[in-house]
């Protein structure tokens, strides 16, 4: 059971898009990065200074992306490292960026805690169906024709992302638990504000009564609702780079979803309204967390964390 202490109010998990390190056209020069980092962090720290303790989680699409594609061009000078050491690497290359720059937004702000960043395994079942069906996007945006071409040439999976543009995909199975998940409860008791799950935590699987790692990404919704729940959280929120979860999405009938009973949330997913690899598992993930005992789950734009907490934006689903 997880207690906080009477100076705080509740308990919030927040799961941040890549848009909190990467902007669509951007290139992603280490100033991109850290000027989106200590944007997003400001949204954070607001959070924070209203007296909610927060546990962030984050994507890591672009930068795992990027990973592999600097392996795959050095492959004949150095060993290509696997995918669960790629998304490792993560981990601590974007946790330390959110580390620094949300202890710095503190400070400005008068506020004394410490922050910390967790490399986090979670556990997956190697016989998990994504495997056969890849659907997580990750790496840069492509034109038709050259997404094309490296399909053929890298033999790579490359499929439409409804956002806008081409990307890899690759496999995504679902979460099963959290192998630190004690040491998150602890430092929560403590009072630490930590980063965990980062990029969907490290896919594992359990062999022999021993754990290895398995070449896939987990989506960080999915995972992050897993934390939220083990934790006892009282809210869930998935920032990104839209308003919320919408209808018809980039269609001349598009609507924004405000306000969702979990009934309705789960109709509407399950007749295939949001889209496998983008929003489809956002919406999954505030329908478990609900259904898990979550007071409310919301989804909405990284820039308006705060007004999508108080339900004044983004889509809000509850029981």
């Amino acid at each position: 059971m997880l207690y906080l202490t009477s100076s705080e109010k509740e308990l919030v998990v927040i799961a941040l898009g890549g848009n909190a390190f990467l902007r669509k056209g951007q290139k992603g020069s280490v100033q991109e990065q850290w000027d989106n980092v200590r944007n997003a962090m400001k949204q954070i720290a607001e959070i924070i200074e209203k007296g909610y303790q927060v546990v962030l989680t984050h994507g890591n699409g672009p930068q795992v992306g990027n990973i592999l594609e600097w392996m795959e061009a050095l492959k004949h000078k150095l060993p290509p490292l696997t995918m669960d050491i790629a998304n490792a690497m993560t981990q601590g290359w974007i946790g330390y960026m959110i580390q620094q720059a949300l202890h710095n937004e503190l400070r400005r702000r008068g506020i004394n805690k410490t922050v910390v960043t967790m490399v986090n395994q979670v556990l997956v079942d190697r016989n998990d169906p994504a495997f056969k069906n890849p659907t997580k996007y990750v790496g840069p945006y492509y034109n038709e024709k050259t997404a094309k071409k490296l399909m053929e040439e890298k033999g790579w999976i490359i499929k439409p992302d409804p956002r806008g543009g081409w990307r890899r995909v690759v496999p995504s199975p679902d979460p099963i638990d959290n192998i630190e998940k004690e040491a998150i409860k602890k430092l929560l008791n403590d009072g630490f504000i930590i980063i965990v799950s980062g990029g969907g935590g490290i896919p594992v699987i359990l062999e022999d009564g021993e754990l290895r790692g398995i070449e896939a990404v987990i989506d960080k919704d999915l995972a992050s609702e897993r934390v939220a729940t083990l934790v006892g959280a009282d809210y869930f929120v998935t920032l990104t780079d839209v308003e919320g979860a919408y209808i018809n999405f980039n269609k001349p009938n598009q609507k924004l979803l405000r306000d969702l009973s979990i009934v309705e949330a789960e109709k509407l997913y399950n007749e295939g309204h949001f889209a496998p690899g983008s929003m489809g598992p956002k919406v999954l993930a505030a329908i478990r967390f609900v259904k898990n005992g979550g007071k409310s789950a919301f989804i909405g734009h990284l820039e308006k964390a705060k007004d999508i907490l108080e339900g004044k934006t983004g889509t809000k689903i509850h029981p």
